[in-house]
């Protein structure tokens, strides 16, 4: 029986350790979105620059490249678990850049997902590019693919209009990399801002919907989710980002703090301030995970 590493008193947030792939077949519950953030498959060596300082990329054992092969291989045993814990009407985002984003849409397309926008999340502040050989990395992208071909999606489509000056919204987010401010926790190698996930979160389920991320990390999109009245589960396999994980929703159960997030968040702020978002039902959920 699966024993949750952490379940926050509001039972909107759960942690569970180990593998995703071994957990995941352990239980049928059916989630309404996924967030995936897999490993890159970068930390070979390389050097970046991080706040004026030259450092290497080496993010942890967990990122290290493989053959073309072994990386096909794990994407097709996780996007498979995750495929069969998604709602018939479910939606799936998954990021990553050239190293890993051809072979997840390879796969996802082999499975039988409908690839529905490809998104490019343009960094307002990325990192120089120390060689001066080729254009600075800048962008991200981010897959977002429904289960079923046939089956309607949700896509909150009056709201990303609302925050994009009243126009339709593109596939290109002009948003900028994670912010001081989110790492008063501590730091994750790969941490991604609220900024993002929260669009994510906003476009694609209602109040309430369970949202899944199988590599947690520190578990942005939980922190998302929870800022905007849904429910979460998250699993890593590495338990100090478990902690941080578990931090960073500790300190969002303080008022003060939840209240300051929701105002730091672009896109919520100005939904908050034009009274179109409310979380009034985050406290009145009833807990359906088997665990």
């Amino acid at each position: 029986m699966i024993v949750p590493y952490f379940r926050s008193p509001d039972r909107t947030f759960t942690l569970l350790h180990g593998d995703c792939i071994e957990l995941l077949k352990q239980f049928s519950f059916k989630f309404d979105m996924i967030f995936a953030d897999p490993p890159y498959f970068l930390s070979n060596g390389g050097i970046s620059v991080q706040s004026g300082k030259v450092v290497c990329v080496d993010k942890g054992e967990w990122d290290k490249g493989g053959t073309p092969e072994y990386v096909d291989s794990f994407n097709r045993a996780w996007i498979k678990e995750c495929r069969e814990k998604l709602k018939d009407n479910g939606t799936i985002w998954i990021s990553g850049t050239y190293h890993n984003i051809f072979s997840i849409a390879n796969i996802l397309t082999e499975l039988g997902f409908k690839i529905l926008n490809v998104v490019t999340w343009a960094k307002t502040n990325p990192p120089p590019n120390i060689s001066c050989r080729y254009f600075t990395y800048s962008t991200e992208f981010i897959i977002w693919a429904r289960k079923s071909p046939k089956v309607p999606h949700c896509y909150n489509y009056e709201v990303m209009k609302q925050i994009n000056e009243d126009k339709q919204m593109t596939d290109v987010w002009q948003l900028p990399a994670i912010a001081r401010w989110e790492k008063s926790c501590g730091k994750h190698p790969t941490q991604k801002p609220l900024s993002v996930l929260s669009r994510i979160v906003l476009a694609s389920t209602h109040s309430g919907a369970w949202i899944l991320d199988p590599f947690t990390g520190s578990s942005t999109t939980g922190i998302a989710a929870n800022l905007l009245g849904r429910r979460f589960l998250g699993i890593d396999k590495e338990e100090e980002y478990l902690i941080l994980s578990q931090n960073r929703k500790k300190e969002i159960e303080q008022i003060s703090n939840f209240t300051l997030f929701r105002k730091k968040i672009k896109d919520i702020a100005l939904l908050d301030r034009k009274r179109l978002l409310s979380v009034k039902e985050e406290n009145t959920f009833s807990y359906d995970l088997p665990f």
